[in-house]
């Protein structure tokens, strides 16, 4: 069980983030995920916001040191190096179209990296970026906020440990109906960007959602691979054309199985969002994020099983990270508290040369997220030629 306890022989790392600020309908997990613990991260420096006035009004209301607030990254970067106390990691919560000029700099400034999702707009972006952190020999990290859930370690363990069979059937869904409203689109901070495609790159929910749910899948189905897949996708909000705002995706995997997703901004009325239920030969196991210390067995024949969060009876990587005890439940910010944590151990395990910790840490790592670049430009190209079978690693 995790009790706060530290995890690396070392003082916190000190980090700084990028974006995330008073506006931001992100930056709060980033900083309760970091710094949940109070082992891992401190919060050391921030550029908070382009308007300098409003990063330092937020930056002191979060008891930050006033001199460490800065006006844009390069200025804190350039600072930051010059300190003995300086920060050794940046956390990027900034729109997408900065991500690649922040983590290139980051890295650069030799730097580890968190990041927001999805990466970059282009796959030879992520391949520039994955050239770089091993040339300087940094962490990249990636906030798939929901994969640090403790049942989806289980669904992992039992699905390698072929508690289900064979995996023949992958049925992804993250849809929800928190955009049916157009005028959101230009009121509400967190929505403008994402439903401007100079800002958010080729999709909206494609990117926005599906890239968590796709990694999801990555995560607990390390062993077989995406090799095409088809994409029809929709602007039902005419106005946020040519960015979707629903989409279905069918998809081949390298074993044979076939798997599909649904994302949506527009599905009216529901407000459970992620499902992940991975078919086998003998058995199923399903997991939701409105009852994530739940993950449903059923075994084809037999009883559905429920398994619970925090028991005994579950495989230990599901219970590495248990915080709680069983019958206290838990949240999305124990998610990504959980993944921060992770982050923090590789990167301590970076600096020390330490590969073999690196190796078993399972975390969304830089190759993941190139992977959900793949994914959108992957899916965006399959709709625009008419929803056509397209090769994943072309």
């Amino acid at each position: 069980m995790l009790i706060g306890e530290k995890k690396f022989d070392r003082a916190p790392f000190r980090y700084g983030i990028v974006g995330g600020g008073r506006t931001s309908n992100v930056g709060y997990k980033h900083r309760l995920g970091a710094m949940r613990d109070n082992t891992s991260f401190v919060l050391t420096a921030a550029a908070f916001d382009l308007d300098f006035d409003r990063c330092k009004d937020f930056g002191k209301n979060l008891g930050m040191d006033e001199s460490r607030l800065y006006p844009d990254y390069k200025t804190m970067f350039e600072a930051e190096a010059k300190r003995p106390d300086g920060i050794e990691v940046v956390d990027i919560a900034t729109p997408n179209f900065q991500h690649f000029e922040v983590c290139k700099a980051a890295l650069e400034a030799g730097l580890h990296v968190i990041c927001e999702k999805p990466l970059f707009f282009k796959i030879e972006e992520g391949i520039e970026i994955q050239k770089l952190a091993k040339e300087k020999n940094r962490a990249f990290c990636v906030t798939y906020g929901f994969s640090g859930f403790d049942l989806l370690s289980q669904m992992r363990a039992m699905i390698l440990n072929g508690d289900i069979g064979d995996v023949t059937m992958v049925d992804l869904r993250y849809a929800h109906g928190f955009a049916c409203d157009p005028t959101g689109d230009q009121q509400a901070e967190g929505q403008k960007w994402r439903v401007d495609p100079a800002k958010s790159g080729p999709s909206f929910v494609l990117g926005d959602l599906s890239t968590h749910t796709f990694y999801m899948s990555e995560l607990v189905c390390p062993h077989i691979r995406v090799t095409e897949l088809l994409c029809d996708r929709q602007s039902f909000i005419k106005s946020r054309a040519p960015l979707e705002d629903n989409a279905y995706v069918l998809m081949r995997y390298d074993n044979g199985a076939v798997g599909r997703m649904w994302a949506s901004a527009v599905n009216a009325g529901d407000m459970s969002s992620q499902h992940i239920r991975i078919v086998g030969t003998k058995a199923s196991l399903e997991w939701n994020d409105m009852h994530p210390d739940e993950l449903q067995y059923q075994v084809q024949g037999q009883p559905i099983q429920t398994l619970v969060r925090a028991m005994d009876y579950l495989a230990p990587e599901a219970l590495e990270y248990e915080r709680l005890g069983a019958l206290h439940y838990t949240g999305l910010i124990e998610s990504w508290s959980n993944l921060y944590n992770r982050f923090a151990v590789v990167m301590d395990a970076t600096d020390r040369g330490d590969q073999e910790t690196i190796d078993k840490m399972v975390y969304p790592d830089l190759a993941h997220g190139v992977d959900g670049i793949r994914w959108v430009t992957k899916c965006v190209e399959s709709a625009d030629k008419g929803a056509v079978w397209v090769k994943f690693d072309d």
